[in-house]
């Protein structure tokens, strides 16, 4: 019995100790981890670090195809009339290089679906098109 229990925890430890570097050498990363902490922070200049050279916004009423620092002050405006104050990510999935995500923003007033579409462009993932509307 005993020899058995020296065993199994043997065996658990082994496990644990082989299936970390294994998951942390495939290259798995969650993109959406720092993306998400800006948006929640309405922080638009870090944000905007992983904006590609050029993207698309969209914030109700409009959309814009526009530079990275175009894109900074829309998101920079739009964070100063709504002050995030929560953001979680409900959706994501992706195929190839490619990512989305979508999430709710919650603001002083108002909720906002935010859908956010990356791609890999072999140095990195870059925001492709943001976009940002009042839930229903």
């Amino acid at each position: 019995m005993e020899r058995t229990i020296k065993i199994i925890c043997l065996s658990l430890a082994m496990l644990l100790f082989f299936a970390g570097p294994t998951r942390a050498q495939s290259g798995e990363y969650d993109v959406f981890v720092p993306i998400s902490k800006y948006i929640s922070q309405g922080d638009a200049e870090s944000l905007s670090a992983w904006f590609a050279d050029n993207l698309d916004v969209s914030l109700a009423p409009g959309s814009n195809n526009c530079s990275r620092s175009q894109a900074r002050q829309i998101v920079k405006g739009f964070f100063e009339n709504n002050p995030p104050r929560s953001f979680a990510i409900s959706h994501t999935a992706g195929k190839g290089n490619m990512k989305y995500a979508i999430g709710n923003l919650k603001t002083g007033g108002e909720t906002f679906l935010v859908t956010l579409f990356v791609s890999f462009d072999g140095k990195g993932y870059k925001i492709q098109h943001l976009k940002i509307e009042p839930m229903p």
